[in-house]
């Protein structure tokens, strides 16, 4: 019943989400595809989380429905993939990003399309950002990405990175990291010691 039920809520919120995916070029007229993935960002509860999957399924790179993404949270491109049963928790900002199945994501991460999005000319003026260059950053599956952590590089498969961590380098697959810059300190699945 509960499957029944679920597959109906997906069936309607991707009818629902159906004109604006369309309006955005199914994600290729990048202002529109913002602008719907902000108002949608902005839809409470249940409900809203199953419009936010619904509206990426039809505008990303790849999206599975049976991920969830919290209150706030929004991809600011569509050259995106969301895997299977990912948790990406609140107030959560995401540029080009391939998120692994099964990768859990707390509230208030940014995961930047890489670490060289503002340009500058000779004399050290900015470009903006349209001179910028975009990268897309990989994160692998079974990750945990701690709360208010920056994301700039690409994180292996099972690795956690702590709470407010800024990732600026590739962090390898089954590794704690935690700082800014983000360091390795253990592999992951290490027993915890007593302090």
């Amino acid at each position: 019943m509960k499957r029944l039920v679920k597959g109906g809520l997906h069936g309607l919120c991707l009818a629902a989400v159906l004109v604006p995916a369309l309006l955005s070029g199914f994600g290729r007229a990048e202002p529109v595809f913002v602008l719907f993935a902000h108002v949608f960002a902005l839809a409470p509860g249940i409900v809203g989380d199953y419009l936010r999957i619904a509206y990426y399924k039809l505008t990303l790179e790849g999206c599975a429905l049976d991920s969830r993404i919290q209150f706030g949270s929004f991809f600011a491109h569509a050259q995106a993939r969301v895997g299977s049963g990912v948790y990406i928790g609140a107030g959560c900002i995401l540029g080009r990003t391939d998120i692994g199945d099964r990768t859990q994501i707390a509230s208030g991460v940014q995961i930047l399309s890489g670490r060289r999005q503002h340009a500058r000319d000779g004399a050290g003026r900015m470009l903006g950002s349209d001179r910028g260059e975009f990268q897309s950053v990989t994160i692998g599956p079974d990750c945990w990405i701690g709360a208010a952590a920056i994301v700039m590089a690409g994180i292996g498969a099972g690795s956690t990175v702590g709470a407010g961590s800024v990732v600026v380098d590739p962090i390898p697959a089954r590794s704690v990291a935690v700082g800014n810059p983000a360091r390795v300190v253990k592999p992951a699945g290490e027993p915890r010691t007593a302090p």
